[in-house]
């Protein structure tokens, strides 16, 4: 986002708004000289100028990239951009967190790497933790105040916990785990009641029907989050059973999030806490 300051006759700095034209860019020392004028002079409060910020701006990868890099995500959201992997060739997500890593201060996240990205991300840059096929850069300590438990109906849920535990680690938060706990043997989850009680938000993993969503929804007073997986047989139809099991949960207020997406799971959990601590 380019910002245009207009001079007065003077060529000194005309207070008042700051022009934005059509194209985004790179803040310019300019721009934000004006902008602190403006609060000095008190014709912009603080807060105006935190709103103007955060509209600020994304950097435009040309040639082969072909991306839009939103450095300010994590000022709006708290939250930083991350990068689904699928889709984008390994040149591609080089030069993605080339972009992330050097113009930005959050961690930086790849999910879903493949093996050829995950080759040329390493080579390139180094530094960083990979857990079940995501990768991140600057990852933060953990924050033990924030207590989130993912937990899943069966074994074969666990890719997308996985994918769930990757996120929540790569924002600082180490989850507890808890796996295998299902309907079809009710006694496995009451006998981890009181774990699941010290959370304050429950990620449930489920495929087949998605009870276990129904049942944890019934038990706890946190917000429960509900991962629908693609597991099942064949009337589990990849997962839409699962999905329109806990959209249809007669335990109100559970949120539900798309099939298999363990990393939407975990920003809307972190999201959830940004709000709990401020």
């Amino acid at each position: 986002m380019q910002y245009e300051v207009e001079k007065s006759p003077d060529n000194s700095t005309e207070r008042g708004k700051l022009r934005e034209s059509c194209h985004h860019g790179a803040v310019d020392e300019s721009s934000l000289r004006a902008l602190i004028e403006q609060i000095q002079s008190g014709e912009t409060s603080a807060d105006d100028a935190v709103a103007q910020l955060r509209r600020l701006p994304f950097t435009e990868l040309g040639g082969d990239a072909n991306a839009k890099i939103d450095h300010h995500r994590l000022l709006r959201q708290g939250l930083p951009e991350a990068v689904y992997g699928p889709g984008k060739s390994p040149e591609q997500c080089v030069a993605i967190v080339e972009e992330l890593l050097t113009n930005g201060s959050g961690p930086v996240i790849v999910t879903r790497v493949s093996p050829e990205q995950r080759e040329a991300l390493v080579a390139t840059h180094p530094d960083s933790t990979e857990m079940a096929g995501v990768l991140t850069w600057r990852t933060p300590e953990v924050d033990d105040s924030i207590k989130i438990a993912v937990v899943t109906a069966g074994t074969a849920d666990t890719p997308v916990a996985d994918e769930c535990v990757a996120t929540l680690r790569s924002y600082g938060v180490a989850a507890d785990r808890i796996s295998d706990v299902g309907v079809a043997g009710l006694h496995r989850l009451l006998a981890e009641q009181d774990r699941i009680a010290k959370a304050d938000i429950v990620i449930v993993i489920a495929g087949m029907e998605g009870a276990l969503a129904s049942v944890l929804g019934g038990l706890c007073a946190q917000p429960v989050i509900a991962v629908p997986t693609s597991v099942g047989y064949g009337a589990g139809l990849d997962g839409v059973t699962a999905l329109l099991g806990m959209l249809a949960s007669c335990a109100a207020g559970i949120s539900v999030i798309g099939i298999d997406n363990g990393y939407g799971a975990a920003v809307s959990a972190m999201r959830m806490m940004r709000l709990r601590q401020s």
